[in-house]
């Protein structure tokens, strides 16, 4: 989350005019996250994120996300729903860019992730596969493996930029996950981005998932090597091989892994890795002036991909 385009208070107005939800009584800009512009808003009826899509969204994907995101709760999954205005829309427009209204999801995310943490989110992301298993919807994953070569292709300059040699190492890494890179496993709905800033606990339990803009289909087992970057390293940038067990455990109670899809986890993890180091040097210092907005770091993954390139090996001992 972020704000690119500030909202005055006509805007607003205009925006909630053809809601019933009640007057406005607070509204402000969220800081976090690189994608959209992020307000919280809180009316006489409760509390809302009013999000305005920016940058790498395109308004052709907005009914996907949406209808997954109004599907997901239909299905019992714990997760923000966006709101229909009275003409029973979803997508609207402020400031002449699509945006939505969106119930705000109780929880709170974790910066520090513990071992029963990253269980419970495994198990959210499982329950995740399962529930959205009958949803109709498709889309291509516009930022899986194939893309990953052409991307790296365009960034040398920039990789070299933020660390001489870097853009020979990335080119590397897309040409051997181009060639290993697993096919046949299962497929379906994929958040592809499930952070801890993206999940909600209550009580240390698994509370429900946010920001589905980059859901797409793909294989499942893609989701977990996401996961496993973003859980399951230290801040020293060692792997923490319990804490990635317990996410599989977790994962394993709604829904089992076969023996490929296990196989292909440290490679789908490495080209996780790959794919966020690529969208964050896209990112980084691209940040248009005045905005309220926190880039991510690209150099943090790219101390990942060198664990990648080490080995992780997940299963070779029992667990």
């Amino acid at each position: 989350m972020a704000v690119y385009t500030d909202l005055a208070d006509t805007d607003l107005e205009a925006f909630l005019a053809d809601y019933d939800i009640g007057a406005p009584l607070s509204f402000k800009g969220i800081a976090e996250g690189v994608e959209n512009s992020n307000f919280l808003l809180e009316t006489q009826n409760g509390r809302y994120i009013l999000t305005i899509y920016e940058r790498r969204v395109r308004a052709d994907d907005l009914p996907f996300f949406l209808s997954l995101m109004q599907w997901l709760p239909a299905a019992g999954y714990p997760s923000a729903a966006p709101i229909a205005d009275r003409g029973g829309q979803l997508l609207r427009y402020a400031r002449g860019k699509p945006a939505a209204l969106i119930a705000f999801l109780p929880g709170l995310a974790v910066r520090r992730p513990t071992v029963a943490h990253c269980r419970e989110a495994g198990e959210g992301l499982g329950w995740l596969h399962t529930a959205s298993r009958d949803f109709p919807g498709r889309r291509e994953n516009d930022l899986g493996q194939p893309a990953w070569e052409p991307m790296a292709r365009r960034l040398t300059d920039a990789a070299d930029g933020l660390k001489p040699g870097l853009a020979a190492s990335i080119l590397g890494d897309a040409a051997h996950l181009a060639g290993r890179w697993p096919v046949d496993l299962p497929q379906g709905i994929v958040h592809a981005d499930y952070f801890p800033d993206n999940v909600f606990f209550r009580d240390g339990k698994f509370a429900g998932t946010i920001d589905f803009y980059f859901a797409a289909w793909d294989a499942l087992a893609y989701d977990i090597g996401v996961a496993l970057n973003a859980w399951c390293f230290e801040p020293d940038g060692s792997f923490n091989i319990t804490a990635a067990r317990a996410f599989i455990d977790g994962y394993e109670r709604r829904r089992q892994l076969s023996a490929a899809e296990k196989l292909a986890l440290p490679v789908l993890a490495h080209g996780a890795a790959l794919r966020f180091f690529l969208t964050r040097l896209n990112d980084w210092g691209s940040i248009p002036a005045g905005a309220l907005v926190a880039p991510k770091d690209p150099l943090e993954y790219e101390r990942k991909l060198a664990v990648h390139r080490a080995g992780l090996a997940l299963f070779e001992t029992p667990r």
